[in-house]
Parts: structure tokens; sequence; C-alpha cells
């Protein structure tokens, strides 16, 4: 029996855990029988490959009958006596290869027991088939490595998400789509990071560990350093050191990595995830919002992407102007309730009456225009819109618009969903105190997601930070929206998964 024979979608779960592990002991028996004949495949340490299967299959007309070295795990075998064809999959698709007795000799008979998912090293000349499929007509071929585990639904994919999620490298091997997403996602990054080159940033490296968890409004992972005997936190964000290289004299700085937050696990969250943060010396919002336009589009066009994005069955247009409005007015518009001419006790009954839940920490006219904006009008911002003017509780690090309850800041959204964030960033040392010690006042009072008081950050803009503006752009999510992606697991390689025992 082999497993090219087994069909386990029609057998029980019993019948299949049986079959499984026969097939498994098959595999184990025919490694014992390769080592024993002196025919180890894990000690061979390299393969010379000239090709990969695209570049064969591209310039056929230039490689038609030469000879070629390629390697790759076997997907398919079809035995047909003293001829063979297999198709052997690489780095970027798939090429048939023709193996035949008369010119393998022994070789063919060893092929013959290769499996599905071995990794094999062939050397052959260049050919078409009668069917016109561009092939390597094999002349050696040398297993490479063996696989111990048959692929999981092989003749049909990958369909299990638990298990692609959890068993990346086989969801790699079995869907080719899944592969195409992250070699996009890798194309975005660089392109991304080309144009913030290309502009003149900086980019630099600030801790991943710290002894505050501060920059931005979430609740951190907690650990601790032994010699040290002190609690540290996984960073939530980078503002706050690059803002002390602003502070330093670097005017565009920026990072792109991992973020970590201990919150929930959603289609759209993920405790782990990449986020790109700049800032730039002298410059305000509407820069802010310029330059991300900007990275949108370069990140789009990276991927063919021009003049819209669809996803999932909705087209999002970025080749016109980005829509700005105001938080205020967005919730005129989506709950028709005129916040600026409601008194802050009007503006809390409102809300609480709409179904907004306000902690006891966070009565005011500010977290109920927030709340309601949440709850009602996020979820319809289809195309690309800055919603601007946050209120200042909710915006511990950003300028304050003279006058007013409002700071100079923006969220960038997309299809429902927040994708970056951007401030006039507060450089008024006096006011961030105050503003950091309210967050400790509330972090006091039970809420986990306030930021700490971070005091040397104050005293880095004690020494004087010129006006400048800082932009966050959420990378998974942004990736998603262009490689139509309906999890944010889709485009992280290895997602955190819940122990499979709970």
């Amino acid at each position: 029996m082999s497993d090219e024979q087994i069909n386990l979608s029609e057998m029980t779960e019993q019948e299949q855990e049986e079959n499984l592990r026969e097939l498994i002991q098959i595999r184990h028996d025919k490694l014992t029988e390769l080592r024993q004949s002196g025919k180890d495949p894990y000690q061979i340490n390299s393969f010379k490959k000239t090709y990969q299967s695209a570049q064969i299959i591209q310039k056929f007309d230039k490689l038609e009958g030469k000879k070629v070295s390629i390697a790759g795990r076997i997907t398919s075998k079809r035995i047909m006596g003293k001829a063979s064809f297999s198709h052997i999959l690489d780095n970027n698709g798939q090429i048939q290869v023709y193996l035949k007795t008369e010119a393998l000799g022994q070789a063919y008979e060893d092929y013959k027991k290769f499996d599905i998912g071995d990794i094999v090293g062939v050397v052959g000349t260049v050919f078409k088939t009668q069917k016109g499929e561009v092939s390597v007509n094999a002349c050696t071929i040398t297993l490479l490595s063996k696989s111990l585990l048959p692929l999981p639904e092989k003749w049909h994919g990958l369909k299990d998400n638990d298990l692609r999620y959890r068993q990346r490298y086989v969801d790699l091997i079995a869907n080719p789509s899944v592969k195409s997403t992250f070699l996009s996602r890798s194309k975005i990054i660089s392109a991304i990071r080309s144009f913030l080159d290309k502009k003149g940033f900086l980019e630099v490296e600030t801790p991943i560990l710290s002894t505050l968890a501060g920059g931005a409004s979430a609740r951190p992972f907690i650990t601790h350093h032994n010699t040290l005997d002190q609690k540290m936190y996984l960073r939530i964000a980078v503002e706050l050191h690059l803002k002390r290289l602003i502070v330093g004299g670097f005017e565009k700085v920026y990072e792109l990595g991992r973020m970590f937050r201990n919150e929930g696990v959603s289609i759209k969250h993920n405790p782990e995830f990449s986020m790109m943060e700049l800032y730039q010396a002298y410059v305000g919002l509407e820069d802010m919002m310029k330059i991300t336009q900007d990275i949108v589009r370069t990140a789009a066009a990276a991927v063919g992407t021009a003049d819209k994005i669809t996803y999932q069955g909705t087209d999002i247009f970025i080749d016109k102007p980005f829509e700005i409005i105001t938080m205020a007015d967005s919730v005129k518009k989506y709950c028709n309730v005129d916040f600026e001419n409601l008194t802050e006790d009007e503006a809390i009954k409102k809300a609480t009456q709409m179904g907004v839940e306000l902690d006891k920490n966070r009565m005011s006219k500010g977290y109920a225009l927030v709340g309601l904006f949440d709850k009602y009008v996020e979820e319809k911002l289809i195309q690309p819109t800055f919603i601007t003017d946050y209120p200042v509780e909710i915006s511990p690090l950003a300028k304050k618009k003279e006058g007013t309850n409002y700071t100079h800041r923006f969220e960038f959204f997309m299809y429902g969903r927040e994708i970056g964030n951007a401030f006039c960033e507060l450089n008024d040392p006096i006011d961030q105190k105050q503003r950091l010690l309210y967050q400790l006042k509330l972090k006091e009072g039970g809420d986990d997601e306030a930021q700490p008081y971070d005091e040397d950050f104050v005293t880095a803009l004690e020494y004087g930070m010129p006006p400048t503006g800082g932009l966050g752009l959420g990378i998974d999510r942004l990736v998603m929206l262009l490689t139509d992606s309906a999890s944010i697991k889709d485009v992280i390689l290895f997602p955190t998964m819940k122990p499979k025992n709970r």
C-alpha cells in the first residue's frame, strides 16, 4: 500500500488514523532500507541548482535541449511501467519531470519507491511534451531528504484553518496561494522601506524590552529580568523612543518591526503584530496625510495595484484624494447626533441611551464621542478616510488645538478598519507631564490600558523638541487589504494560537 492509493476523505476517523499510522510506518521502513543500503538521504549536504522551475518555463525557447539542474519536493507521481512523470515543487512554482528506466537504470527503480513529499534533485534536459507542457527529461535523480509524514489532503489542498496556522510549513506546501501572499507581504514591506529611505528617513532600532510600556493605550505583556530583579514589558509602541531621537537631532526617523499587546485575538487582531512608525521634524498633520497616501499607493503598486483595491468583493479606490472629516462631523453624519451643541452631561446621556458603555473613570464628552464613533461610524468607513480632531482625553501625546478639547490628530481608515494613526506631536513638556499624570491616575484607578508616567521622556522634551509630525501604520492590516486576506492570521506566518489541549 502507498499513500498515492489512499483517499482518506472516504474513511471514518478511526480508519483514517489507522491508515495514517500504517503510511508513516511504511515511510520509516523505506528510510531504514535506504540506510542499510548505504543511501541515507540525510547525509547529503548540498545539491547545486542551476534554475528554478519558473525560469525554465519562462525561458523555454533558450533552454530547450540544454541540461539543467533543479531541486524540490515531489508533489505528484505517475508510474507507467518503464517511464514515469512527476512534478517537482520549488521556491516559485513547479515543473514536470520525465523519468525512464533506459536513462536512469537502477536510479529509476529507486525512484519508484520515493513518496510524495520527498525532496529530490534532478539533472536533465529541457523539452516540451506532446501536450505542450515544459518538462525536464531526467538523466539523474537524487533523494535529498525523506518525508516521513504524508501531506494532508494532498489532492485538494490543506483546508483546515486551525491546522494551516499551526503548521504553516505544510500550508505553504499544500496551498500555492499562501506562498504568494507572503511573497506579496515581503514586496510591500520592501517598497515601504525603499520609499522612506528615498525620502531621507533613517531606519533605527529601539528596545523591545523596557521598564515602561508607553506610547499607546494598550495592555502590555509583562516579564521579569532575573539579574536586575525587575519587572519589564514588551513594547506596545516605539513612539517615545523615536521622539527622543528627534530631540537628539535626527530629523527623520522610522522603525518597522514587531509590537506586542496583551489583548484579544480576532480576524483583525494578533497579540504580536507589525507596525511602522515614522517621525519628521518641522512638519504638520497635512504632511502626515500626504505621506500616508503615498505609502498606501506605493505599497499597492508593489503588488500590481494601481487605482483600486478589491477586498472581499468591495472596491476601495486609492487613486482619488482620501476623504477628510472630523470625528464630530462623522458622528453627526452617521448617527445624526450634533455633539458640538451638546453639554458634557447631555453628551454622556445621549451616548448611554445609544448603547455606549462608559467606564466610571471615563465619564466625559470626549469619551462619549469616541464611544459613538467606535460603535456606529468606524465600520462604515469603507473608502480611504482620515478622521481628524480626536478628543484630548484619548490623545495624551498629541498637540491640543487651541481653544478646543480636540487634538491635532487623525486616524486613517479603510474597509471599516483603522490602518494608521498620526499626530502633531505634543512638544510642550509641561502639558505633556500633566497629561501623563492624568493617565497615571487612570491606571491607578484600574485602567490597565492607560499609559504610565515616563519621567525620562518628559525630561527629553524639556531639552526641546521641534514641531514634529508622527505616523504609525499597521503593516498586517495593510497587507490584508492588498492581498485580499480575510484574517490577520492569513498574513502572519506564525500567528498566535490557543494550545491544542485547551
